[in-house]
């Protein structure tokens, strides 16, 4: 038996392909999130686990930075964060695929075997199901793919869109032994989870009513329904119908993936969602940032559920065609409900600290009004750092104005440098020496009535680069934090060009793309600041300059012809 590969033999295959100065060539390219050496990426697609081995595939062009000739890339790991890249698993060569092999996602059948359902999109653009199945199931890289005989298997009739049509879920399977799916749609302008059962994953009949619409919504995009356990610490098979349970329903529009909550019952394929999308002023979000098309996975060795999501650019296409590369995944992130069962909490899984060095730690600071703190001896192009923050004098904090109820907005008036009582407080991150250029990652405490509290979280990134001709938006989220009986917790995990940052333990989570041209690499800096006339007390801040992943590619291979 030959021996693994060593994380020092894999880093120097990974030089010999991407080269000594890649860093310093590439300041944008991040060192421990998931990329392709060069070209367009974007879904996440498939991700399972399987035989002890970890499968990512993604939407790909192989020849480009920029999007089309969709390809189902194959990369694989042993801990979600060192990969080696694979042949292409899935490529267009059917009539029913002629424009690209698009998303959807991997289900681990009965008999132990993986099955692919994904969409496919012809030359006119109507879209089509169609199934994949590996060539041998004994190899735990999965090497190989075949298409069914019987593609496409699904396709668009009667009231559906065909150009609205896509993106089949992970199967599950229901009391009656049939398998169930849901591909997203649009009917009638409004956004729809179609329900399909089957009993041999080949053949499958649409149900007589949807699982789920909105009249708030359109097209919803790579849908995901799961169950997630309440009051517990781990993750379920998306089979999992009974016991103490929710079910998660996800769909993804307005740039932005968003979830309801609610009960499933598997009996009549009907579900009951606690508040709809949009409704009510509820806006649940995975993220409220710069996260899309997000496709989670039960990892049954660690008995956990796995998200990931698609980070896009933020600079222009011809950017993107001179850097010879578009997009990359976030940190994959555990999946579990919140203890009041009224939100999820997404945390970077833990694997990812592996990577952490060069530690620097502190407690009991204070972070006193109008106030810059540099954090030293870290890395800050490359960190992850995490800080709590406990407050006092709450009751001098603002008034919270009655219209304040869409937290982007809010965020955008009052941004980093302007100041008030409690807050603007957090981290400048990958910021300049002088500042000039910084991406603020903060909260500001606001007072309701009897003494009720509103924690807003934002990351502004208007001051993030002095490049023009980028998107430089400010995000923002409240966040269901008690800053009476909690500290304020912020973790922020910075490369190069991405910042995932998490508040309150996850209960609010903001992804933001930046592309400074002082603070990168050796020059980037990090700081903590106060711009409240409140004094802030940093409870504990602990940072870790990181190491890189190591991503081994493979070789290039030749443009497929279209039959």
């Amino acid at each position: 038996m030959s021996k693994p590969l060593t994380r020092a033999v894999i880093f120097c295959i990974w030089l010999a392909f991407n080269g000594v100065d890649a860093a310093s060539n590439q300041p944008y390219r991040t060192g421990f999130h998931f990329q392709p050496p060069k070209n367009w990426m974007n879904d996440p697609n498939g991700p399972m686990y399987y035989k002890g081995v970890y499968h990512l595939f993604y939407q790909y062009n192989p020849y480009s930075a920029i999007w089309g000739n969709i390809t189902w890339a194959h990369s694989i790991s042993y801990d979600l964060v060192d990969w080696i890249h694979l042949e292409h698993a899935i490529s267009p060569t059917e009539p029913y695929e002629a424009n690209g092999c698009w998303s959807g996602s991997a289900t681990v059948l009965v008999d132990g075997k993986p099955s692919i359902l994904y969409t496919g999109a012809n030359s006119k653009n109507q879209q089509f199901q169609n199934l994949a199945v590996p060539k041998n199931p004994s190899d735990p890289l999965l090497k190989e793919w075949i298409k069914s005989p019987h593609n496409p298997l699904i396709s668009p009739v009667d009231d559906i869109d065909p150009l609205n049509f896509r993106d089949p879920t992970t199967a599950w399977l229901g009391p009656d032994r049939l398998w169930r799916i849901i591909v997203g749609g649009e009917i009638g302008g409004q956004g729809v989870a179609i329900l399909y059962r089957s009993e041999d994953f080949v053949n499958w009949t649409r149900g007589k009513t949807p699982l789920h619409t909105s009249n708030k919504t359109g097209m919803w995009e790579c849908p995901d329904f799961y169950p997630v356990s309440i009051n517990g610490s781990n993750g379920l098979d998306t089979s999992v119908l009974a016991g103490l349970i929710k079910h998660v329903l996800k769909a993804s529009f307005n740039n932005n993936d968003h979830y309801v909550l609610g009960r499933y019952t598997p009996e009549m394929d009907t579900f009951s969602v606690e508040t709809n999308f949009l409704s009510n002023g509820s806006d649940m979000r995975y993220d409220y940032g710069k996260f899309y098309a997000s496709k989670s996975f039960y990892d049954s060795d660690k008995k956990r559920r796995i998200l990931w999501g698609w980070i896009l650019e933020s600079d222009s296409e011809a950017d993107d065609i001179s850097k010879g590369w578009s997009g990359l995944q976030s940190i994959p992130r555990s999946i579990l409900l919140d203890e009041s069962g009224k939100q999820l909490l997404l945390w970077p899984i833990k694997e990812i600290e592996k990577l952490r060095t060069k530690q620097v730690s502190f407690d009991d600071m204070d972070l006193k009004s109008g106030s810059v703190f540099e954090v030293p001896g870290i890395m800050a192009a490359q960190a992850d750092i995490e800080v709590s923050f406990r407050l006092s004098g709450l009751k001098e904090a603002e008034e919270m104005n009655t219209s304040w109820v869409d937290p982007e907005l809010l965020c955008k008036e009052k941004k980093a440098s302007m100041n008030g009582t409690i807050g603007p407080f957090g981290l400048l991150v990958l910021a300049s020496k002088d500042l000039e250029e910084q991406t603020a990652v903060y909260f500001r405490v606001f007072r309701k009535q009897y003494e009720k509290y509103v924690v807003l979280m934002c990351s502004d990134q208007s001051r993030s680069s002095l490049k023009e001709g980028l998107e430089k938006t400010t995000y923002g989220a409240f966040v269901d934090i008690d800053p009476v009986h909690e500290t304020i917790s912020l973790r922020s995990l910075i490369d190069h060009s991405i910042v995932e940052s998490f508040g309150g333990n996850g209960k609010a989570c903001i992804t933001a793309r930046v592309y400074p041209k002082l603070a990168i690499n050796q020059d980037a800096h990090l700081y903590a600041f106060n711009n409240g006339t409140m004094d802030v007390r940093i409870s504990k801040l602990s940072g870790w300059s990181m190491k890189r992943a190591q991503i081994v590619p493979i070789q290039k291979r030749r443009k497929p012809s279209i039959t």
